[in-house]
């Protein structure tokens, strides 16, 4: 048995369990606990975090960093990442692209992801010595070297430059990829890049909890996953692909 199987069986009772609360209470979960700009944390959010904990705990002693309630314990060494909820404007919209994140990382890298997709009941899983997997079957990355024939996920930060300029350079970008798709969390988006769904994405303003576990199930998957330096609950730049596309700014 790889060494981190039980660890991953862990996080994957912890995710399903908090995204069978999510769709079960839905009506329940909708206020909205904080608003900062453009960007809102649900009750939903606090609940899904404080069950998920709560099975952590039965296993390991293991430090967390989680979304809503911060860094218990060191970043160093081995670290759960929690998201309880990403992509909740998505939840509170009842619209079904979100999903709950865990990751396991050692001394600062993502070695093991669980990304729960609730509203389609897909698992997604993988990481250090142990497949990329949906439902129990092989995910892989796409095969698709050239921008203009790729699809590309992204998202704009809360803070993003909307100016004319802005947006130009923005377009100059998009216009790069054969098609552009923004869905709204970063998780989900990730595990269509390992599932070969997507072949790649990318995004500034990303927080750790939100692309950790993806990036270990990508890298699982064949795929590429590459984060900017930042302290622990710092925005970072994030391009997550199938490792056969160019590099682009800021990675290149």
């Amino acid at each position: 048995m790889p060494e981190f199987k039980p660890l991953l069986d862990l996080a994957v009772k912890a995710a399903r369990a908090a995204g069978d609360e999510l769709a079960a209470r839905k009506g329940a979960f909708q206020g909205v606990a904080v608003q900062e700009g453009r960007d809102i944390k649900l009750n939903a959010d606090r609940a899904a975090e404080n069950l998920i904990l709560s099975i952590l705990r039965d296993g390991p002693r293991i430090d967390v960093l989680a979304e809503e309630s911060g860094l218990h314990g060191t970043p160093d060494g081995l670290l759960w990442v929690v998201d309880p909820l990403d992509g909740s404007e998505n939840y509170i919209r009842r619209s079904p692209v979100c999903g709950v994140s865990i990751a396991l990382m050692r001394d600062g890298d993502p070695i093991l992801g669980v990304v729960h997709d609730f509203n389609i009941d897909e698992t997604w899983t993988g990481g250090e010595g142990l497949p990329a997997q949906v439902n129990g079957m092989t995910a892989s990355v796409s095969d698709v070297t050239r921008t203009e024939d790729a699809m590309l996920l992204a998202g704009l930060p809360v803070n993003a430059d909307y100016s004319p300029e802005g947006l130009a350079k923005l377009g100059q970008g998009f216009g790069r990829w054969r098609k552009l798709r923004m869905i709204g969390s970063a998780a989900i988006a990730a595990v269509n890049v390992a599932g070969g769904r997507a072949d790649r994405y990318a995004e500034t303003g990303c927080k750790l909890w939100d692309v950790a576990a993806g990036m270990a199930i990508v890298r699982a998957a064949g795929g590429r996953a590459l984060i900017s330096d930042g302290a622990p609950d710092a925005p970072r730049a994030i391009c997550i692909d199938n490792g056969k596309l160019p590099l682009l700014e800021p990675f290149a």
